[in-house]
């Protein structure tokens, strides 16, 4: 089984940063791939980035050339690197983990847009 912990979020103003991290303890060479999720209140929950063992990464269109999916492998940890933060962006972000045979979810981190 894998554990993820998320953490950074926070309030921010329209146009500054945040870096979210997703730190993986458990069997973690089983994962595949790692994924960032965000949830608005009423909206269905979306993929926002995720990144392969193979390296392959994928970013949904909205946040395309404003965030950044990092692996480092030190770490066991993902991270999502968020600029130019738009109130369409705010939504509590999940980081998932996927293997052959099962799929973890985070608890989930809180990221607040508002001038």
């Amino acid at each position: 089984q894998v554990q993820l912990a998320e953490s950074g979020g926070g309030l921010v103003r329209p146009g500054e940063s945040l870096r979210l991290s997703c730190a993986a303890s458990g069997n973690i060479f089983s994962i595949d791939g790692v994924g960032w999720y965000r949830q608005a209140p009423g909206k269905a929950r979306e993929l926002v980035a995720s990144i392969a063992n193979n390296g392959n990464i994928k970013y949904l269109d909205s946040v395309q050339g404003r965030f950044t999916i990092v692996r480092d492998s030190s770490k066991n940890t993902v991270y999502l690197q968020m600029n130019s933060l738009q109130s369409e962006d705010a939504a509590v972000y999940y980081c998932n983990a996927v293997g052959g045979s099962f799929l973890s979810w985070g608890q989930g981190t809180q990221v607040t847009v508002s001038s």
